[in-house]
């Protein structure tokens, strides 16, 4: 009888870059210089997104190797806080916390390739993408690891030739990196903190690899690497990548442009090929869409082996991979495209997601007072990186509470939904044991 197969440190790190480079490096900036216009404010906005998800992955590092278990939030907190908390986290992520944003990826990399293919209706490939992604992923866990790897190498590949080739071409503009007078003013502005709840969405991923703890190899060595060295690549490309950006295209042509990419290659490489960067950015989104089929359906296949009622959401094939929850993910998918909601929903499953990865990073300190020791990883820096996560965590929410409100609000009315399937599961469960 062949083993079970399980996933490697290489397969893991994947998850977290591919996971965390999608659209969003590619199209914030142009938002951003709309109201910031230094150089150097916006590499530190950056850089300081970078900071907020290494502080959080050193923390999930640490929890996850303590409860090596797959589903992530879902299980850190129904183990530290409440199984109510847990459920709820996973009841956001299972729901449309994924779906979500595998729908937009795949609506733009439609998009991206009806640019240069107009033929090509963007639903058509949108869902097309995303039912061959999920045959692969539902069917066997080596394949998928081996797909993975094999899409978030080459996009790392593509990303640093363009780096590359960024610092090569000689701008006509000139260009400065150091503090201006404005510097300052700016950083402590609101736009610069309104910014940065982009930046986060554009850093979110970063703990992805958590959601498959029970399915590697060595959690112990591999899960902490994984989120911290792949948190670091990220944000050293997310840092060069900007700057590449902005060393190629004046400011004034990038700012409220959306097409970020386009524009800057169009600058480097000339407006033929520039043209080809709308196909490039649909590539590197096959493998975004690829690591977040892969990981949901964890957590929904956590909740099926904890909560009876869901049970069925928990069978496996013989190669173990939870089928039904990659395609119940799927299906859920597909309804947002087919119905075009995943924007709106987008923005209050973004509130819900930092709320819950707030009160995981601060789970730690529930760990830490319990005294549920583990002897292979402890966060460092605790108790200060903790800390500034949840400083600079809790002001980004408190600000999209503030600016989007409506959304917000809806998220809430999701857990209220979530907290009633729970309280009927609980009950369901009592009745099925009297």
């Amino acid at each position: 009888m062949n083993s079970v197969y399980k996933i490697g440190f290489y397969t893991a790190i994947s998850l977290v870059i591919a996971n965390m480079i999608g659209t969003g490096v590619f199209t914030s900036l142009g938002f951003q210089l709309i109201n910031i216009h230094s150089v150097f404010s916006i590499l530190v906005l950056w850089l300081l997104g970078g900071v907020i998800s290494l502080c959080g992955a050193l923390v999930y590092a640490e929890l996850g190797v303590t409860f090596p278990k797959s589903g992530g939030e879902y299980v850190y907190l129904s183990k530290l806080i409440h199984p109510f908390v847990g459920f709820l986290s996973g009841w956001v992520s299972s729901t449309v916390g994924f779906a979500a944003p595998v729908a937009l990826a795949s609506v733009a990399l439609g998009t991206y390739v009806n640019v240069i293919f107009p033929q090509v209706n963007i639903t058509v490939c949108a869902l097309t993408v995303v039912g061959l992604i999920s045959v692969i992923h539902a069917t066997n866990l080596k394949s998928g690891s081996s797909f993975q790897k094999i899409l978030t190498f080459l996009k790392i590949i593509f990303i640093i030739l363009f780096i590359v080739a960024g610092f090569w071409y000689t701008p006509l503009h000139m260009v400065s990196i150091l503090p201006q007078a404005h510097s300052e003013s700016e950083i402590f502005s609101q736009p610069f903190w309104v910014g940065l709840i982009y930046v986060s969405y554009a850093y979110s991923g970063w703990n992805a690899a958590s959601y498959l703890a029970g399915d590697m190899h060595d959690v112990k060595k591999d899960l902490p690497k994984a989120l911290i060295v792949g948190t670091l690549i990220v944000t050293a490309i997310y840092v060069l990548l900007n700057y590449v950006f902005l060393y190629s295209t004046p400011a004034s042509e990038l700012a409220g442009v959306l097409e970020i990419g386009h524009v800057s290659a169009s600058h480097i490489f000339g407006e033929f090929f520039g043209k080809f960067m709308s196909l490039v950015i649909a590539f590197l989104l096959v493998s975004s869409i690829s690591a977040m089929i892969m990981a949901g359906p964890r957590i929904i296949k956590s909740m099926g082996d904890d909560v009876p009622m869901l049970n069925f959401l928990a069978i496996t094939n013989k190669n173990n991979v939870p089928y039904l929850a990659v395609i119940l993910q799927s299906v859920i998918t597909v309804i947002l495209i087919l119905t075009a909601q995943f924007e709106s929903v987008l923005t209050f499953v973004g509130f819900s997601l930092s709320i819950f990865t707030f009160l995981t990073v601060m789970s730690i300190f529930i760990l830490r007072s319990r005294k549920i020791e583990n002897t292979s990883y402890k966060t460092w820096g605790y108790p200060f990186t903790p800390i500034l996560f949840l400083a600079l965590n809790g002001f980004t929410i408190y600000f999209v509470f503030i600016n989007k409100t409506e959304e917000s609000l809806w998220g809430l009315l999701n857990l209220v939904i979530g907290g009633v399937i729970y309280v009927i599961g609980t009950q369901f469960s009592k009745n099925k044991h009297v």
